[in-house]
Protein backbone atom coordinates (compact mmCIF):
# COMPACT_ATOMS: atom_id res chain seq x y z
CA UNK A 1 0.00 0.00 0.00
CA UNK A 2 1.48 3.32 -1.04
CA UNK A 3 1.54 6.24 1.34
CA UNK A 4 0.05 9.62 0.47
CA UNK A 5 3.53 11.06 -0.09
CA UNK A 6 4.38 8.28 -2.55
CA UNK A 7 1.09 8.75 -4.45
CA UNK A 8 1.74 12.50 -4.57
CA UNK A 9 5.23 11.87 -5.96
CA UNK A 10 3.84 9.56 -8.66
CA UNK A 11 1.30 12.20 -9.64
CA UNK A 12 3.95 14.97 -9.66
CA UNK A 13 6.45 12.94 -11.69
CA UNK A 14 3.86 11.87 -14.27
CA UNK A 15 3.19 15.56 -14.96
CA UNK A 16 6.80 16.82 -14.88
CA UNK A 17 9.08 14.02 -16.04
CA UNK A 18 9.26 14.99 -19.72
CA UNK A 19 9.63 18.68 -18.97
CA UNK A 20 12.46 18.05 -16.49
CA UNK A 21 14.31 15.86 -18.99
CA UNK A 22 15.01 18.74 -21.41
CA UNK A 23 18.64 19.85 -21.44
CA UNK A 24 17.90 23.59 -21.35
CA UNK A 25 15.71 23.17 -18.29
CA UNK A 26 18.33 20.97 -16.64
CA UNK A 27 20.94 23.65 -17.29
CA UNK A 28 18.79 26.43 -15.86
CA UNK A 29 17.86 24.46 -12.76
CA UNK A 30 21.45 23.29 -12.21
CA UNK A 31 23.20 26.68 -12.46
CA UNK A 32 23.24 27.22 -8.66
CA UNK A 33 25.02 23.88 -8.16
CA UNK A 34 27.53 24.77 -10.89
CA UNK A 35 28.15 28.12 -9.22
CA UNK A 36 28.95 26.30 -5.98
CA UNK A 37 31.98 24.90 -7.80
CA UNK A 38 33.00 28.07 -9.64
CA UNK A 39 32.69 30.71 -6.90
CA UNK A 40 35.41 29.14 -4.69
CA UNK A 41 37.71 28.99 -7.72
CA UNK A 42 37.16 32.70 -8.42
CA UNK A 43 37.66 33.61 -4.75
CA UNK A 44 40.82 31.53 -4.65
CA UNK A 45 42.09 33.14 -7.84
CA UNK A 46 41.36 36.75 -6.81
CA UNK A 47 42.50 36.50 -3.19
CA UNK A 48 46.16 36.31 -4.16
CA UNK A 49 47.15 33.93 -1.37
CA UNK A 50 48.83 31.57 -3.85
CA UNK A 51 51.78 33.61 -5.14
CA UNK A 52 52.60 31.36 -8.09
CA UNK A 53 49.04 31.64 -9.48
CA UNK A 54 49.13 35.39 -8.89
CA UNK A 55 52.40 35.63 -10.79
CA UNK A 56 50.94 33.60 -13.66
CA UNK A 57 47.81 35.78 -13.76
CA UNK A 58 49.92 38.93 -14.09
CA UNK A 59 52.13 37.56 -16.87
CA UNK A 60 51.90 38.45 -20.57
CA UNK A 61 50.70 34.93 -21.52
CA UNK A 62 47.57 35.02 -19.33
CA UNK A 63 44.30 35.47 -21.19
CA UNK A 64 41.29 36.07 -18.90
CA UNK A 65 38.92 34.89 -21.65
CA UNK A 66 40.32 31.38 -21.33
CA UNK A 67 39.63 31.41 -17.59
CA UNK A 68 36.14 32.77 -18.19
CA UNK A 69 35.35 30.08 -20.78
CA UNK A 70 36.71 27.39 -18.45
CA UNK A 71 34.49 28.65 -15.62
CA UNK A 72 31.44 28.67 -17.91
CA UNK A 73 32.20 25.11 -19.03
CA UNK A 74 32.49 24.00 -15.41
CA UNK A 75 29.15 25.61 -14.56
CA UNK A 76 27.48 24.06 -17.59
CA UNK A 77 28.86 20.57 -17.09
CA UNK A 78 28.13 20.42 -13.36
CA UNK A 79 24.65 21.90 -13.83
CA UNK A 80 23.58 19.45 -16.52
CA UNK A 81 25.31 16.44 -14.96
CA UNK A 82 23.73 17.09 -11.55
CA UNK A 83 20.24 17.57 -12.96
CA UNK A 84 20.46 14.46 -15.14
CA UNK A 85 21.57 12.43 -12.15
CA UNK A 86 18.68 13.83 -10.13
CA UNK A 87 16.26 13.05 -12.98
CA UNK A 88 17.53 9.45 -13.10
CA UNK A 89 17.02 9.09 -9.37
CA UNK A 90 13.46 10.41 -9.60
CA UNK A 91 12.71 8.16 -12.57
CA UNK A 92 14.01 5.11 -10.72
CA UNK A 93 11.90 5.95 -7.67
CA UNK A 94 8.86 6.49 -9.92
CA UNK A 95 9.30 3.11 -11.62
CA UNK A 96 9.84 1.32 -8.31
CA UNK A 97 6.66 2.85 -6.87
CA UNK A 98 4.66 1.91 -9.97
CA UNK A 99 6.01 -1.63 -9.74
CA UNK A 100 5.14 -1.83 -6.07
CA UNK A 101 1.67 -0.46 -6.76
CA UNK A 102 1.11 -3.03 -9.51
CA UNK A 103 2.40 -5.85 -7.30
CA UNK A 104 0.11 -4.78 -4.45
CA UNK A 105 -2.84 -4.65 -6.85
CA UNK A 106 -2.02 -8.15 -8.18
CA UNK A 107 -1.72 -9.53 -4.65
CA UNK A 108 -4.99 -7.94 -3.59
CA UNK A 109 -6.70 -9.25 -6.73
CA UNK A 110 -5.27 -12.74 -6.20
CA UNK A 111 -6.33 -12.74 -2.56
CA UNK A 112 -9.86 -11.66 -3.42
CA UNK A 113 -10.07 -14.30 -6.18
CA UNK A 114 -8.81 -17.02 -3.86
CA UNK A 115 -11.28 -15.99 -1.20
CA UNK A 116 -14.31 -15.99 -3.52
CA UNK A 117 -13.53 -19.13 -5.56
CA UNK A 118 -12.43 -21.37 -2.70
CA UNK A 119 -14.61 -24.44 -2.00
CA UNK A 120 -15.20 -24.69 1.70
CA UNK A 121 -15.25 -28.54 2.05
CA UNK A 122 -12.11 -29.00 -0.06
CA UNK A 123 -10.26 -26.33 1.84
CA UNK A 124 -11.06 -27.99 5.17
CA UNK A 125 -9.90 -31.46 4.09
CA UNK A 126 -6.23 -32.40 4.59
CA UNK A 127 -4.01 -32.76 1.50
CA UNK A 128 -3.94 -36.20 -0.12
CA UNK A 129 -0.69 -38.12 0.40
CA UNK A 130 0.25 -41.46 -1.13
CA UNK A 131 0.14 -44.44 1.22
CA UNK A 132 3.45 -45.47 2.76
CA UNK A 133 5.25 -48.49 1.35
CA UNK A 134 7.42 -49.49 -1.58
CA UNK A 135 6.47 -48.26 -4.99
CA UNK A 136 5.86 -51.15 -7.36
CA UNK A 137 5.68 -49.33 -10.67
CA UNK A 138 9.14 -47.73 -10.67
CA UNK A 139 11.14 -48.61 -13.78
CA UNK A 140 14.87 -48.21 -14.36
CA UNK A 141 15.96 -44.83 -15.71
CA UNK A 142 17.08 -46.25 -19.08
CA UNK A 143 13.60 -47.55 -19.84
CA UNK A 144 11.94 -44.21 -18.96
CA UNK A 145 14.20 -42.13 -21.19
CA UNK A 146 12.69 -41.06 -24.52
CA UNK A 147 14.20 -42.66 -27.56
CA UNK A 148 16.42 -40.40 -29.60
CA UNK A 149 17.50 -41.00 -33.21
CA UNK A 150 21.08 -41.71 -32.12
CA UNK A 151 20.12 -44.28 -29.49
CA UNK A 152 18.03 -46.37 -31.92
CA UNK A 153 21.00 -46.93 -34.27
CA UNK A 154 23.14 -48.73 -31.67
Amino acid sequence: MLSKEERDFIHYWEQNRLRRKKTVRQFLLGIPIGLLFVIPIVINFTSGWYKRADTEANSQDFDPRVLFVALLLIVGFVAIFYQRHKWDQYEQRYRELLGREARDAREAHAASDAHTTRDTPAADSPPQTPPPGPATNIQPAAENAPETPDSSKK
